[in-house]
């Protein structure tokens, strides 16, 4: 009889354990208080799902906004349409591929040049020359245009000067009059992504401040909230991404002043700087000799450092005298780097204001990417970051992503749409996605 009783307590002790254990409850997908029926996206290369310095079929196929498209289906989301090229333009505009490594570790990469989308080249009077591609015909969701600005979005002419633009726009090169924000208006929709803005930073960032001027932070206040009233003007609801941290990319840390002055050291121990022409103030440049906080971009040919160039002066090392500084575009000065953090500051500040006015979602990438630089993340079980090729969210142009970069920007999209209208869109399997392809 004990043995008996002792087993029923056991049993009675089992069913009280199975009736208390705690249940896992997944949110049952919903919309929340957003409309998906009818998204649309709209930004610049990195919506368009450029990558690898290019523009091509695989990359546009993994852009973030496809990947939100596809994780919205589960809650109301309808077919989302992109602007693909073809299979037999599948290279696009051409990009970098990784063909090996040098002895020294560093990389090889190759220009892809077959099958492209390039149909000719029109040389536009005052401007230069624009390069056309493949025409698409037919509807689509994602008008993601590498290259736009804030300050174009109101042009009518941009289609002219734009290739990735003007192959989304009906008619011929030179003909266009349809402003950006016309023509993505033009349809209704119930929802949207924005990521415009990055290339008011970028592109003055990426020459060296060379080649490229910051926008205005008024006038990029006022196109801001000229753009954000358009897209919330019928009532759709919507998320904004901000402006990144530009030294957070591997195109900005990843050749740095120290290792190149160690290279030439090692064959010149007498070396003691590399030199820049640097930003004293307004648009004044004089040549010091370089710190950590300069920049060097990822494109700078380091085999040119200590080859003879000619100067007034005289034939002399390039980079290693105040009289033979290296070239603006390949750095980034020290000044610069505050001057564009400055304006991103300000940027951002519009951003997240002009969202908060029209109760928009904000996926804050600033703060996302300069984490990302200092701490990394782990995605099913693998460790990720700003790295360039080892880090797996770059791509080989170093400002751009990879597959998996861009399902985790998505994933971090999707989480800002979810907090914001109680929506529970489903995050994405990272894991699905591949980083840098190896050969």
């Amino acid at each position: 009889m004990k043995n008996f009783k002792h087993y029923i307590y056991i049993v009675a002790g089992l069913v009280w354990i199975s009736a208390c254990k705690p249940e896992i409850n997944t949110p049952k997908p919903s919309a929340g208080s957003a409309n998906f029926s009818r998204y649309i996206s709209i930004g610049n290369s990195l919506t368009a799902g450029y990558a690898d310095g290019g523009l091509y079929l695989a990359g546009q196929q993994t852009s973030y906004p496809s990947i939100i498209a596809k994780q919205m289906q589960s809650v109301g989301g309808g077919t989302f349409t992109q602007p693909l090229f073809n299979t037999a333009q599948a290279n696009g505009s051409g990009y970098l591929s990784l063909t090996g490594f040098n002895a020294d570790g560093t990389p090889i990469t190759t220009p892809v040049t077959s099958n492209l989308a390039i149909t000719g080249i029109q040389p536009i009077p005052g401007f230069g020359n624009v390069t056309l591609y493949a025409k698409y015909t037919g509807d689509f969701d994602n008008y993601g245009v590498p290259g736009i600005k804030l300050a174009h979005i109101t042009y009518a002419p941009y289609g002219n000067l734009n290739g990735f633009y003007e192959r989304m726009l009906p008619g011929a090169e030179g003909t266009h009059n349809t402003a950006y924000i016309d023509f993505v208006t033009a349809k209704p929709f119930t929802f949207f992504s924005n990521w415009l803005g990055n290339n008011d930073a970028l592109g003055y960032a990426t020459s060296g401040g060379a080649g490229d001027v910051l926008t205005d932070k008024n006038q990029f206040a006022q196109l801001y909230a000229y753009l954000i009233g358009r897209m919330t003007a019928t009532g759709a609801k919507g998320v904004v991404g901000t402006i990144p941290d530009v030294t957070s990319i591997p195109y900005f840390n990843t050749i740095t002043v120290g290792a190149v002055l160690g290279a030439v050291q090692k064959a010149n121990p007498t070396v003691q700087a590399i030199f820049i022409n640097a930003l004293v103030s307004g648009t004044t440049y004089a040549p010091r000799p370089a710190t950590a906080k300069d920049l060097i971009v990822l494109t700078f040919p380091t085999s040119k450092i200590g080859q003879p160039v000619s100067t007034p002066y005289g034939v002399l090392p390039y980079g290693l005298t105040p009289y033979s500084p290296i070239d603006n575009q390949y750095v980034l000065d020290q000044n610069e780097v505050a001057l564009t953090e400055d304006y991103v500051t300000s940027y951002n500040a519009t951003i997240k204001a002009v969202a908060a006015s029209k109760g928009l979602a904000v996926f804050d990438a600033y703060t996302f990417l300069q984490n990302l630089k200092l701490h990394g993340i782990v995605e099913a079980g693998v460790a990720l970051n700003s790295s360039y090729i080892s880090g797996g969210i770059f791509s080989l142009d170093g400002v751009h992503l990879t597959p998996r970069g861009y399902a985790i920007v998505a994933n971090e999209f999707i989480k800002a749409i979810n907090a914001k209208y109680g929506s529970s869109i489903p995050l994405t399997d990272v894991s699905n996605y591949n980083g840098v392809k190896f050969p």
